[in-house]
């Protein structure tokens, strides 16, 4: 039996995919969370084998909440299951260590499956996801870039941003601009969007 966990800030979403997946005979899901900062504290006191995560949550990001399930609990794997198949989301999660990555559109037959090979310890990518992630390549954001940028989402003056990030405004404000190059955006607010969209922040 497949102990499983289901993280998801939308209730309705979150039963859906217990009801679906309590339905096949070797899956148990044992615990239910509503946010990321919930997910390894719950996985490790319902011994679960498999988080299913959202990426989008309140607390922790999916992304986030994945790296502190496999530090706290490694024997836990982790599938991600998103509505934002953006390809840098992919990449992030393989990197925090997440054995799986399907969009919430996946047949639930499907879905159960994938939770199965989770389980047995292999790797199961959207390929749609797989062949885009290929495509585009890394973010072209340093780490200080993507945080001055994921800074600027809260549309904070660059004095806002330095305060928020411990940096000078002439730091701020040379990140930013590297940041609306490297995207092509048109100003702060774009290249933030462009990089959102992109899964770089």
């Amino acid at each position: 039996m497949i102990r499983l966990l289901i993280a998801d800030d939308q209730a309705l979403v979150r039963g859906a995919l217990a009801a679906l997946l309590d339905l096949e005979p070797d899956i148990d899901v044992v615990a239910q969370v509503g946010r990321g900062d919930e997910v390894a504290g719950a996985v490790a006191s319902s011994a679960a084998d498999v988080a299913l995560l959202d990426i989008e949550m309140p607390g922790l990001d999916g992304i986030d909440a994945c790296a502190e399930v496999r530090q706290a609990v490694p024997g836990c794997r982790v599938l991600i299951v998103t509505t934002f198949g953006r390809p840098g989301y992919l990449k992030r999660a393989m990197r925090a260590g997440a054995s799986g990555f399907v969009v919430k559109d996946t047949p639930a037959a499907q879905l159960a499956d994938a939770v199965r090979r989770v389980a047995q310890g292999l790797r199961v990518v959207d390929p749609v996801l797989a062949a885009e992630s290929l495509a585009q390549g890394d973010s072209p954001l340093t780490e200080r870039e993507t945080d001055v940028l994921a800074a600027a989402q809260t549309g904070g003056s660059v004095a806002d941003i330095a305060g928020m990030l411990h940096l000078s405004e002439g730091t701020v404000r040379n990140h930013l601009s590297s940041a609306i190059g490297k995207t092509g955006g048109r100003n702060r607010a774009d290249a933030a969007r462009i990089a959102d969209e992109n899964g770089w922040l």
